[in-house]
């Protein structure tokens, strides 16, 4: 764990910089507790300008749209001494370099679970059912009446659903796709307790190979690090069944992109459904392209309830460091 001196005092209020909107109430209470600015035009801040930013606060409070590396924590002033991250996933932040320049870490574990489990059943229906093909149809107006043979989609019930990483998340997904009849196997870093297993009706297979080749739909729930990097690279890709469908949830960084495209278009997988891409916010237009794609624009956590509870989480996490307390959501370094 952090070594205590990471900890601090701030006398006054503590100057806090946060790098796109939040929801009202937040921004309202931080305004009120803190000497805060705000992002008033919700654009992703300049590297000038997140560099001007860790230069002159205590806190920075960023999201998953901005890079915090080591040059930018080097750049940083010696009063920056809590990041305070809106949102669970770190991969954005170099933690090793905040932990050099004895700069803490927090972030929002657990309030995003059951809205990016949410996301991820219904990419998984919508994909399957071809729902996105039938909503351009229609919005278009090309579609010309119902036909028995129009849009044929699939039943999911009693397809296999390959789960990639059962965290928090991976956990919620079973635990709804198991109320639709889905058989479900995982791949994880290490199995699941018996009992937790037992109650999602889940399987543990240590060869992600195997799950790949065998999973009727895949869902990307695991985290973006350096090993999980293209997980689902050119390789694997040609080990899915053919017809097989793809979910991705997680990070665009799980998934070849330029891989993944050309097994659609050639017409070896049935589809994919996706609310996260490599290069955010650019989408290559040759996937927008594909009538087999349902492709979202990062919703996994956009509920109102969900926000507002990150934003709780921030300004607990804020107000125990300034009062010299170790915040409750701490990034260990185990996670280095």
């Amino acid at each position: 764990m952090t070594d205590k001196s990471d900890t601090r005092r701030v006398s006054g209020k503590p100057r806090v910089i946060v790098t796109r909107r939040l929801l009202p109430d937040t921004e309202a209470r931080m305004g009120d507790l803190f000497d805060v600015t705000l992002n008033e035009q919700d654009k992703p801040m300049s590297r000038a300008e997140l560099i001007d930013a860790v230069r002159s606060c205590d806190v920075l409070v960023p999201t998953v749209t901005d890079t915090i590396d080591r040059d930018l924590i080097d750049a940083a002033g010696e009063r920056l001494g809590l990041i305070a991250n809106f949102g669970a996933g770190v991969d954005h932040i170099d933690l090793a370099a905040a932990r050099q320049r004895r700069i803490m870490v927090t972030n929002t574990p657990g309030v995003f679970t059951e809205d990016t489990a949410d996301m991820t059943m219904a990419l998984i229906i919508s994909t399957t059912r071809r729902f996105s093909e039938g909503f351009r149809a229609v919005q278009e107006g090309r579609w010309s009446g119902w036909s028995p043979s129009a849009y044929l989609g699939h039943r999911i019930g009693g397809k296999l659903l390959g789960i990639v990483g059962m965290g928090r998340i991976g956990q919620a997904v079973a635990h709804r796709a198991r109320a639709f009849g889905l058989r479900i196997v995982y791949h994880n870093r290490h199995p699941l307790p018996e009992a937790v297993e037992n109650m999602l009706a889940a399987r543990f297979e240590p060869d992600l190979d195997k799950l790949v080749a065998e999973a009727d739909i895949l869902s990307l729930n695991c985290p973006a690090t350096p090993e999980t990097h293209h997980i689902l690279d050119a390789r694997r890709i040609a080990l899915m069944k053919q017809g097989a469908y793809l979910v991705n949830a997680g990070r665009g960084e799980l998934v070849d992109e330029k891989a993944l495209i050309a097994a659609l278009a050639e017409g070896r997988l049935g589809g994919a459904g996706l609310d996260v891409y490599e290069n955010e916010p650019d989408v290559p237009a040759a996937l927008l392209k594909l009538p087999n794609v349902i492709a979202m624009p990062h919703l996994g956590s956009a509920t109102e309830e969900g926000r507002g509870a990150a934003g709780e989480k921030i300004i607990a996490n804020i107000r125990f460091w300034a009062d010299g307390h170790r915040p409750p959501d701490q990034v260990l370094d185990t996670l280095i």
